[in-house]
């Protein structure tokens, strides 16, 4: 009797404490307009609760333009959104600065429909190519990228169904000290650890990109944000 009293009691408190922590999560697009958001209108638009970035043959930028979240400059936390990627190139900019019109740098979770590839890290107008897909990279003092272990071979990921093209998939990034890891339908695809503190980033603003190129698609949904106490970089 006694047992039973506190597992009950015990799972009640289990329950609060997880929507407690669930609810931790904010959304920071509405599913109605572009408010907090600030992008080229011409490519930028909300339909039917998705967040859309689109050109065609009459309307194409000339070089990569995003669209601005421009409700804080996150330091350590947890984003979470969905993407479906029609055709075309995207990312999700995170700790990036503003270099004016629509221009960021920073470190960017890759959208792209090629497998093995979407989900690595890359840094706009920095370092470039930083972690592939199924790699644990640190970035030395001394700037130099080192690949430290291996997550998942990226053929194992493939085969498991880690990405899927052009259909709805689901982003975890995760940002804490200088230490950040991005997963795609719940696979971790890469694991950085940044000791270049000439170049690494601890806050900065989040953005959706859209890619220079052919006409192309890309579609967000269900964007959430959660702020992580720091507690010291690793």
């Amino acid at each position: 009797m006694h047992t039973l009293g506190f597992a009950v009691i015990f799972f009640e408190l289990f329950a609060t404490a997880l929507t407690a922590a669930e609810s931790e999560f904010r959304p920071i697009f509405n599913g109605r307009d572009l408010a907090s958001w600030d992008g080229d209108r011409r490519y930028w638009s909300v339909r039917d609760n998705i967040l859309r970035g689109e050109t065609s043959l009459a309307a194409l930028p000339l070089g990569n333009t995003f669209l601005l979240w421009r409700g804080g400059t996150p330091k350590d936390f947890e984003l979470r959104l969905k993407f479906r990627l029609r055709n075309g190139n995207s990312g999700v900019q995170y700790r990036s600065r503003d270099l004016g019109k629509w221009v960021v740098s920073g470190y960017q979770a890759e959208i792209e429909n090629k497998q093995g590839k979407a989900g690595f890290l890359y840094e706009e107008k920095g370092r470039g190519w930083v972690a592939r897909v199924g790699e644990k990279v640190e970035a030395g003092a001394d700037g130099k990228l080192k690949v430290t272990g291996e997550l998942a071979k990226p053929d194992a990921l493939i085969a498991q169904g880690y990405y899927r093209m052009r259909d709805w998939n689901d982003y975890r990034i995760v940002a804490r000290g200088n230490h950040v890891q991005h997963w795609l339908n719940g696979f971790q695809t890469i694991d950085f650890t940044d000791n270049d503190v000439a170049h690494r980033a601890l806050d900065g603003l989040l953005a959706l990109q859209i890619h220079a190129g052919p006409p192309m698609l890309v579609e967000f949904k269900d964007i959430l944000l959660k702020n992580l106490e720091r507690t010291s970089l690793e």
